[in-house]
């Protein structure tokens, strides 16, 4: 019985000191990308171009509901065959223009692709100068309060978010 007391007591005491030995960050990705002019600049871009293209998808929505008017007003005068090729074409009509919104807007479309272009190369590297400061601090683990890691509560002597941004020359 005694042994087991001191073994549960050994392991307590070597936990507890390898929890102390390790060195915690906390650093918010989010304030040091705001910040970062080539960041505002690739997303204006971004926000730019995905303007254009909901312009782009909202003409062409347009033009469906001007052919579904015009369908509307002529339907009396149409045999069942002209009707049913007006509704084909309108059908026709909107299926291209939902593709072009999953080919411009969709999980894996042209927009995810042009922000992974321009945003990419400035996360990695906001992320090997975080790296490369956790090696020379000797941190063990950064958590981006940003981000969703779950954290619920950091205390301010761990948020070194101010000194990545010096590092980066951003103040």
């Amino acid at each position: 019985m005694m042994k087991r007391i001191l073994i549960l007591a050994g392991l307590v005491f070597t936990m507890t000191m390898t929890m102390n030995a390790q060195r915690i960050a906390i650093i918010d990705v989010s304030s040091i990308l705001e910040e970062m002019s080539d960041y505002k600049v690739a997303q204006q871009e971004v926000d730019k171009i995905a303007s254009a293209w909901r312009q782009e998808i909202g003409v062409e929505y347009d033009k469906i509901k001007s052919l579904y008017n015009k369908y509307q007003a002529e339907q009396v005068l149409l045999s069942e065959d002209a009707k049913a090729e007006k509704e084909n074409e309108i059908m026709e009509a909107e299926k291209t223009v939902r593709e072009m919104q999953k080919q411009r807007f969709g999980p894996d479309g042209d927009l995810f692709k042009k922000r992974q272009e321009l945003v990419q190369p400035i996360q990695e590297k906001v992320y090997s100068t975080i790296e490369e400061y956790a090696t020379d601090r000797g941190y063990d683990i950064i958590f981006d309060k940003a981000g969703s890691a779950g954290i619920l509560f950091t205390s301010d002597e761990y948020d070194k978010t101010g000194e990545v941004k010096r590092k980066l020359g951003l103040k």
